[in-house]
Order: C-alpha cells, then sequence, then structure tokens
C-alpha cells in the first residue's frame, strides 16, 4: 500500500488484484480510484483456482498490463503462471519471508513457481542468500528493503492515553510490547515466558500483545487457536491481569508513543515492518537474531538483538532496558535515525520505479506487447 501511495502516478497507471475485497486497506483504493479486482478461491487445487487464474491472465491481456507484481507464496503461486500465460512484458515475484514458514512441498512449488519470473524482489539480504542456498538464480534475484515514513510513526498524546484507558494500564506502569500478529512462527510464546519471569523485579510492569489473528493451521485438520493457548498459558505463569491481548489496531503510532520497549520474538523473519515502525518512533527495540533481522537492528547501537526460542536471554535483555533508562533512550533515538537513513520510504519506492524501469525496457525487447512499446504509461497489476 505504501508503494502504490507513493508511485508516480504520471508514468504508472494501477490495477490492484486481491483474493478478497476487504480490509481496513480497501478505502484507501477507492479514495483513489484505483481498481480493485477479487479473484476468490477457497483451495488451490480446485478446479475453480484454475478459472479465477485463467481469468487473471485474460485481465491482464484485456487491460493489457506491462507489469503483473505478485506477493508471498499464495499471491505468487497465482498470478506468476497466470501472467506469464498471458504473455506480459514483466513478472515480478517478490518474496518477503524465510523458506522456515513454509512446508517442503510448498517450498519446492514455489522454487518452481519463481523460475517464471523475470525477477525475484526480496526486502533482505538474508532472504536472498537463503533462496541461492535453495536453488533459486541469484541474476534474477534483487533486494530492496523496506521503506518507512518515519513521520508517520510520531503519537499523539491523547490517543496515548486513551490506549492506557481502554486496557485499564497505571499511568505510571512502562509497557512492554509484542506488535505482531498472532502466528506460531512469531515465537510469542516466549515473550510470555520471558514475562513471567520479570514480572517479580519489575512488578509495575505490563505487557501487551499487539496484533491480530486466532487460529494457525500447521497442517493439522483442525486449526489450532493460538491465541487461547497464549492466554491460557498467561494464566499457568501468573501473568493475570498484567498481559492483555489487544488484538488488531489502526492505532499503532499512538500504541508505540507508550511503549517503553519492543519486543519481536520471532522464530523466522524477513526484515519485519514492526521493528522499523518501532524504531521509527523511538522505541527500543528487543528482537531475536534471524533472517533479516540483524539488517535493521545493530546489536548495541540501534536496539538488542537475542538468540531465538531463549526466553532467558529475552528477559535479560528487556530487563536491562526497564532498569536502565539512559540506555533505553540511546537506543531508541538511534533506531530512529537508522531508520529514516536506511530503510526510507521515498526511497524505496524510487528504487522500486527504477527496477520497473530496467524491466521493462528489457520485456518491451521481445516484443511481447509490440503495439506499446512506445507509450508513456505503463499499468502494474499487484496480487497480495
Amino acid at each position: 500500500m505504501n508503494l502504490v501511495d507513493r508511485l508516480d502516478l504520471s508514468k504508472f497507471a494501477v490495477h490492484f488484484a486481491c483474493f478478497t475485497r476487504a480490509g481496513r486497506f480497501l478505502p484507501f483504493l477507492e479514495a483513489r480510484s484505483i481498481p480493485v479486482t477479487p479473484y476468490t478461491i477457497k483451495r488451490f487445487y480446485e478446479p475453480h483456482a484454475l478459472k479465477e487464474q485463467w481469468r487473471l491472465a485474460n485481465d491482464i491481456r484485456r487491460h493489457r498490463i506491462d507489469i503483473v507484481h505478485s506477493y508471498n507464496f499464495y499471491g505468487n503461486f497465482f498470478a506468476v503462471p497466470a501472467a506469464r500465460f498471458a504473455r506480459a512484458p514483466v513478472v515480478v515475484a517478490s518474496i518477503r519471508s524465510m523458506s522456515a514458514m513454509y512446508t517442503p512441498l510448498q517450498r519446492r512449488a514455489h522454487r518452481y513457481v519463481c523460475r517464471l519470473a523475470d525477477c525475484i524482489l526480496t526486502n533482505a539480504d538474508a532472504i536472498r542468500q537463503s533462496l541461492i542456498a535453495e536453488g533459486y538464480e541469484a541474476e534474477k534475484i534483487t533486494v530492496i528493503p523496506n521503506g518507512i515514513d518515519v513521520a508517520s510513526f510520531r503519537g499523539t498524546a491523547e490517543g496515548g492515553q486513551r490506549f492506557r484507558r481502554e486496557f485499564a494500564f497505571p499511568a505510571d506502569a512502562p509497557i512492554v510490547a509484542v506488535v505482531a500478529r498472532l502466528g506460531a512462527v512469531k515465537g510469542i510464546e516466549y515473550f510470555l515466558e520471558a514475562a513471567g519471569g520479570l514480572v517479580q523485579r519489575f512488578p509495575h510492569a505490563r505487557f501487551a500483545i499487539v496484533g491480530g489473528g486466532t487460529f494457525v493451521n500447521n497442517g493439522r485438520s483442525t486449526p489450532r487457536d493460538y491465541r487461547r493457548e497464549l492466554e491460557a498459558m498467561a494464566q499457568r505463569l501468573g501473568l493475570g491481569e498484567r498481559v492483555v491481548f489487544t488484538g488488531a489496531r489502526n492505532d499503532v503510532a499512538d500504541v508505540l508513543s507508550q511503549v517503553v520497549v519492543s519486543v519481536l520474538p520471532s522464530l523466522s523473519e524477513g526484515v519485519p515492518n514492526t521493528v522499523l515502525e518501532s524504531m521509527a518512533a523511538g522505541v527500543p527495540v528487543v528482537a531475536t537474531r534471524v533472517g533479516g533481522i540483524p539488517e535493521a537492528v545493530e546489536d548495541g547501537e540501534s536496539g538488542l538483538l537475542v538468540p531465538a526460542r531463549d526466553p532467558a536471554a529475552l528477559a535479560r535483555a528487556i530487563g536491562r532496558l526497564l532498569e536502565d533508562h539512559d540506555l533505553a533512550r540511546r537506543l531508541g533515538q538511534a533506531g530512529r535515525r537508522r531508520v529514516a537513513q536506511h530503510f526510507n520510504l521515498e526511497h524505496s519506492v524510487r528504487q522500486t520505479e527504477a527496477l520497473y524501469g530496467r524491466l521493462l525496457e528489457r520485456g518491451y525487447a521481445t516484443a511481447r506487447w509490440p503495439s506499446r512499446r512506445r507509450r508513456e504509461r505503463v499499468s502494474r497489476e499487484v496480487t497480495r
């Protein structure tokens, strides 16, 4: 959405494709008169999914789309073959997470599908290296880091106080938060274990898990109710009212304005936006040393890194920041500067536009859309 919002509309006309035409981003697209087309499927192996892929291919041809850019496993698996069948001049597949979250079959299928793309776009060098190790073509992979609008993460005092009142946090209670969707790969149970080891040392501290999601599917016939498991675990650890699950929020900047330590205990990551957003808000970060996180957080300089699946190390790092306010302030300020310098949204968008331009020159050379070589405006289809 940030990319779409910042694209140079004198050069790019955007069409947006999705699996469900709903959600908090829809008004954003409607306000900008961006066409949104749903391709509704339940399972990829049903005949209806093939019909929807055929419809996408027809729409690419009908609208004479020049660039098809899809995102992550499901978007890539659905859109890349359709785009190639439609002979779109440029096909870009984004991979923004490490492959550990997928099954071996999914990884093989993803690799096969992505061979059809002209470019694999990632947001972290760690992802690039892991893809090369899996057999992806190195020359096809481009890394463009995530971009963050630092100015948008200045929360308001009123919004922050409203968040405290909503969950009955005392005015002087330091809040330690995980900002992430509820998924098993986020390692939230390790955060709860760490919190359980901190409550005696910091009796006034409160812990918040900010993010949506309830069920996770680990290949079982019945998905796990992950949120209920975490809530039961919090009770067993004696956290009681000291921990809250806020659900999905649209006021993350206001929430972060009240947070003293932002924690991401993930087991696998690319470069997570939640870490960059916390840094942009000036909140000191404690995160696991996995995937592309070390590319964003310099340990001891702009945050603290700990091993994954190590609640004791997590507790020590959180406790260090709760005790040493000067250290927390220095890390928060350094994190904000690092995001502004190295993860600038405008720079990320301009890099992506330049990539589109290079790929289009090469794509037009194959004359897939010969009648439009000289056309100044190009279209782009985004599938999530």
